[in-house]
């Protein structure tokens, strides 16, 4: 397929040896809020979501429950990017391009300006072919190039540190800074076990940042395999679902074989129930998250369908859960920075620290917006100095403070 995403088709070189597949662009990148997160927990109460219902449409602000913050990407000769987000800190934001280029932008998260690009793909000891996804260490000033069962480190100017080959065979898809001394991963090995019973204790762990080496194992329960994929005979549709959510210290774990999303609180170690999906009948409903504030909950549902003579499948819905009013709704979200209704996806990425999430504006549109006065300030006064080649401008969607 065209659209097929080509960091998944590499992630997932096992299964196209044994068979023809089909790998969507549809990766939701999920966060939640800080302070509901950690209530949660301490609430001990969870959600149950009725995914085979209708729900009415609702339209909210994004800036009435979220802080906007934009980031116009500087652009030089040297930093042209197709501004593919890898990881966000407090002072860096780092940048890769869709196209397996090598290329690493640390760009400065205040100002947009342009620090530094790294390239260190090769097939030498110290190089990786492919970059699948980075974590950022700030504070250890390192950044963690995940590459295929293999994790490289270097520090903030490109230079090798260090590397180690993951823990069991693992092959993660998804690794964050965890804290000082770790990183926490998902291992996607399980989706080759579609149908089968499980066969690792645990696929959520906690690394060591020096070696690879398992510090803790993060346990869903949960027997047997359900993959993110539609079969017909020796194709296979698949679609990536994020399984690991930031959440300031806490996380959400996501397992596609569980009808439970977890939130997993770190300094106890322990595992609670936070959303519970209910549903019956074909096909099945899987469900990922967006952020989650005082009042709003934000959730996707996707379907397990797929329509291989056309090549196209697993519709999507997304779903908010108001608190105040107890009832759920299909959300509609717009820009207050826009004139016209501007509508916002909050479920498509995932952030970290105080982002939420965030979401890429085109320079093109932009322009095209200005031109045609559809824009307030503070967008206004970017897109009044970029062109149609500039680099994209990165919106952050923050948590209220």
């Amino acid at each position: 397929s065209s659209a097929a995403s080509d960091v998944y088709k590499r992630q997932n070189k096992y299964l196209m040896r044994k068979t023809n597949i089909w790998f969507l662009n549809l990766l939701f990148f999920t966060g939640i809020g800080l302070g509901s997160c950690n209530q949660a927990d301490k609430d001990s109460k969870y959600i149950t979501v009725n995914v085979n219902e209708n729900y009415p449409e609702k339209e909210i602000v994004l800036q009435d429950f979220m802080d906007v913050e934009y980031i116009p990407l500087e652009t030089t000769d040297e930093f042209i990017t197709q501004g593919a987000v890898l990881s966000i800190g407090d002072k860096y934001i780092l940048i890769k391009n869709y196209v397996n280029d090598g290329n690493i932008y640390v760009f400065d998260r205040k100002t947009g300006k342009g620090i530094r690009k790294i390239n260190r793909k090769g097939q030498g000891g110290e190089e990786y072919a492919f970059i699948v996804s980075a974590a950022l260490d700030e504070d250890n000033e390192e950044i963690f190039v995940n590459s295929t069962k293999k994790i490289l480190v270097y520090d903030l100017s490109g230079n090798f540190k260090r590397s180690f080959n993951t823990a069991d065979d693992a092959d993660y898809m998804d690794v964050f800074n965890y804290d000082k001394n770790n990183l926490i991963c998902y291992d996607m090995t399980v989706y080759y076990r579609d149908g089968e019973e499980k066969e690792k204790e645990f696929y959520h762990s906690i690394i060591s940042k020096q070696d690879g080496s398992v510090t803790r194992g993060i346990s869903i329960p949960f027997k047997t395999v359900k993959a993110p994929f539609v079969r017909q005979g020796d194709v296979i549709a698949a679609i990536p679902v994020r399984a690991l959510i930031p959440c300031q210290d806490n996380w959400l774990l996501v397992e596609t074989s569980s009808d439970t999303i977890y939130s997993y609180r770190p300094d106890k170690n322990l595992l609670s129930p936070f959303i519970v999906r209910k549903s019956s009948g074909e096909p099945d409903v899987l469900i990922t998250m967006g952020p989650v504030t005082d009042r709003y909950y934000f959730f996707k549902k996707i379907e397990k369908k797929f329509d291989f003579s056309k090549g196209n499948g697993f519709p999507t819905t997304d779903l908010m859960y108001d608190k105040e009013e107890d009832s759920f709704f299909e959300p509609m979200i717009f820009n207050a920075d826009y004139i016209n209704k501007q509508e916002v996806n909050v479920t498509e990425n995932v952030g970290n620290g105080d982002v939420a999430t965030y979401q890429n504006l085109a320079a093109d549109r932009l322009v095209e917006a200005y031109a045609d006065n559809k824009l307030k300030s503070p967008l206004k006064e970017i897109a009044e100095k970029l062109n149609e080649e500039s680099n994209p401008v990165v919106m952050l969607i923050k948590y209220k403070k």
